[in-house]
């Protein structure tokens, strides 16, 4: 039995400002366009203090890149891949109106993105008791130890804003999964899908920047 929506379903109306769905659509994609270059420069300042501090302490920054739980960093990266992949299937289910589908795809992505934060939990955890914290739990003695904990506050205030961001998505989506269930999308309306999942897709993208910057510093070297 197909799981598309029923063909009796009332066509979907635009707000009052728009002229036709299709019009509240490409504005509503549009916005996050815009929405997400302003995330690109602000990610994108605290990279360049990043490589910065790499640049001109490259022996310190590859100490402290030693010090990351690189097994952690790599499945939490394969966790988000994976997300990715059901964020984009969700997209493609809810262009072809298969409700049931584009459901537990969305509900797949969600639970994707909270084992993600699970994960990068644990791993906060491991840092404080190896006082790795900047400002509250840091102790590392050695000609390095100031550069560390420089690394550290990057590290810190980088996979942090990236966690807020990763909550954000999971409580979208998990919204978007309960109006799935309900029907309150079709072929020709899910424009809050596709624009979730622009947003979902950034979220990956920021972090596959992140984890060779951050795991993989000083793993080459003696």
């Amino acid at each position: 039995m197909s799981d598309a929506a029923p063909a009796s379903q009332s066509a979907p109306q635009p707000e009052p400002q728009y002229a036709t769905v299709e019009q509240q659509a490409e504005a509503a994609s549009f916005g996050m366009w815009v929405f997400l270059a302003t995330e690109v420069l602000f990610f994108g300042g605290m990279l360049l203090a990043y490589t910065w501090l790499r640049a001109n302490h490259p022996d310190g920054v590859a100490e402290a890149g030693r010090h990351t739980t690189v097994v952690i960093g790599s499945v939490n990266t394969l966790v988000l891949l994976t997300s990715s992949f059901t964020m984009a299937w969700a997209v493609h289910a809810a262009e072809h109106g298969r409700q049931k589908a584009l459901t537990r795809l969305l509900s797949a992505t969600a639970l994707l993105g909270l084992l993600f934060l699970g994960l990068k939990g644990y791993e906060y955890h491991g840092e404080w008791t190896e006082h790795l914290v900047p400002g509250l739990n840091f102790h590392q003695d050695g000609p390095h130890a100031r550069t560390i904990e420089l690394f550290y506050f990057l590290y810190f205030l980088l996979t942090g804003l990236h966690g807020i961001h990763v909550t954000i998505g999971i409580v979208l989506i998990a919204l978007l999964a309960v109006r799935a269930r309900r029907g309150a999308f079709s072929a020709r309306y899910y424009t809050p899908v596709e624009v979730t999942g622009l947003y979902w897709h950034f979220v990956d993208i920021v972090w596959i920047f992140l984890y060779p910057l951050i795991y993989l510093v000083g793993r080459s070297g003696p």
